[in-house]
């Protein structure tokens, strides 16, 4: 691998990372609706698991209401008991015709707690790009055994992966402090 093509690599895994932190933060309800946490829901739809988002179109019509409407009201049923078993903690509200779920005020202590899960998937996510990072190190230190590049610009290479890391980390930080500050002002 060209030395170049290894950071280029780094980065595009780092940034997969950031959309894989975003998007597990986004299922983290912070007490209004929002569309995200309906993502993992999967209905059983003609034995297939399908995406709700795929079956139903997911509206907010207000602050802290998401109104899903399936495309096919055969299945208002089972979307309802799929959102009923996803442990959301949101009671579906079947009208006949759409599917109402009202996201209920947090309370103190579900806001601190929820804050504690934001942290924590940070965590995860760090934890990822250090791994991509070591991997990059050891890529050029293999590339510089193989004597594609010399000793000075392995050194050079190494502190431009680092400093990839580091702005990853960074943005990292701010994903997670802008997900708790909406966890806890609500």
């Amino acid at each position: 691998m060209a030395k170049n093509e290894i950071l280029t690599d780094a980065e595009e895994r780092m940034h997969k990372a950031h959309q894989s932190l975003e998007r597990d933060l986004g299922s983290i309800r912070a007490g209004r609706a929002n569309a995200g946490l309906l993502d993992r829901v999967s209905v059983d739809y003609y034995g297939a698991p399908t995406p709700l988002n795929q079956m139903a179109s997911i509206t907010i019509p207000e602050a802290r209401v998401l109104l899903v409407t399936p495309y096919d009201k055969s299945v208002l049923g089972d979307i309802e008991q799929a959102i009923l078993t996803s442990n959301l903690g949101i009671n579906p509200a079947n009208d006949g015709t759409a599917i109402r779920l009202v996201i209920p005020q947090l309370t103190e202590e579900t806001r601190k707690d929820l804050a504690k899960s934001v942290k924590a998937e940070g965590e995860k996510a760090k934890v990822a790009v250090r791994n991509i990072r070591r991997d990059a190190m050891d890529n050029l230190k293999k590339g510089n055994k193989n004597g594609d590049f010399n000793d000075d610009e392995l050194h050079d290479l190494e502190k431009q992966a680092q400093g990839i890391t580091d702005l990853a980390i960074k943005t990292v930080d701010e994903i997670v402090s802008a997900k708790e500050k909406e966890v806890i002002e609500g």
